[in-house]
């Protein structure tokens, strides 16, 4: 193992995952960039999608606790916690949490010829029909499809809930109106919000939306239990020493503060702000429990 006093004096190998672009990407390698600038060695990614996540977080405990190998985790594996029968690791205890990165809210987008101007309008036309109104997201057991279970459990109004292989794929479908509404990040909406495209009738965020701050939050709108962010954020493997995690916690807080980065997070709808170790430890552990009640509400099979 190397010395902690001088890390990082080699490259610091960083799993991602998921694939390359998308919000989640594009977070870590602005992040990993300013970290390559500020710790003087290139903090270099490696993508590994796939599988819950299982495979970039498995790389993360087959290497040394000394902090030259990190893993991307954060509000998918806090599903992926709840969705697994069983998993070779667990996420609380194997891991040392070392920051949040970034945090990313939900769009509600409907079709650009919806009659429904708002999730009140939406949810009373739901109650008239049962199962008549379609819901659609993203890949079961994705925030964005657990977001959409979500919305229908806190609603009291049955949907159809229509799962999509890809985010343009659901784009697609909601330009045609074959969906009522549709759940997923600005990242993935943003380039097709318009008054002749989609409409975004709520977030569902904590507090509006800064990108749309004309758009009321789900809460506003009469939900006051429909909260569904998304987060990612840097962990070691437990056992790293505590001064690699005091080193890297002060670089990602500099690093996120960096008025360049803020502006390019926030083009994209993310939010970027950092947090103690404690706190992401505290907040996996909420959403842990927070998800698995979803699913088990919904009767999704564990996997």
């Amino acid at each position: 193992m190397q010395a902690a006093g001088d890390y990082p004096n080699t490259p610091v190998r960083v799993y991602l995952p998921y694939g390359p672009g998308g919000a989640g990407d594009f977070t870590i390698r602005l992040l990993a960039d300013k970290l390559g600038q500020s710790l003087k060695q290139p903090f270099v990614i490696e993508n590994r999608p796939g599988a819950g996540g299982i495979a970039a977080m498995r790389a993360v405990l087959d290497a040394p606790a000394d902090g030259y190998t990190l893993g991307v985790m954060g509000n998918g594996q806090a599903i992926t916690s709840s969705l697994f029968r069983e998993l070779p690791y667990n996420v609380l205890n194997d891991f040392a949490q070392i920051s949040v990165a970034a945090n990313f809210g939900m769009l509600l987008a409907v079709p650009p010829t919806s009659p429904y101007k708002s999730v009140r309008d939406l949810i009373e036309a739901a109650r008239k029909a049962p199962g008549k109104l379609n819901l659609g997201a993203i890949n079961p057991g994705s925030t964005q499809n657990l977001s959409a279970h979500l919305f229908q459990q806190v609603s009291g109004a049955r949907f159809t809930i229509v799962t999509y292989r890809t985010t343009p794929d659901l784009v697609t479908a909601l330009l045609r109106g074959d969906v009522d509404l549709g759940f997923d990040y600005y990242a993935g909406f943003g380039t097709t919000i318009a008054p002749d495209k989609l409409h975004i009738i709520a977030t569902s965020g904590e507090e509006r939306d800064p990108l749309l701050k004309d758009v009321p939050t789900a809460k506003e709108s009469g939900l006051p239990d429909y909260v569904a962010t998304s987060w990612n954020g840097i962990a070691a493997r437990a056992g790293v020493p505590a001064e690699v995690v005091s080193t890297l916690n002060s670089a990602i807080k500099q690093a996120v503060a960096a008025p360049d980065l803020q502006e390019k997070a926030h083009r994209l709808g993310l939010e970027m702000r950092a947090s103690t170790p404690q706190e992401m430890h505290d907040r996996m552990a909420r959403d842990i429990v927070r998800w698995r009640d979803v699913i088990d509400k919904a009767g999704i099979p564990k996997q």
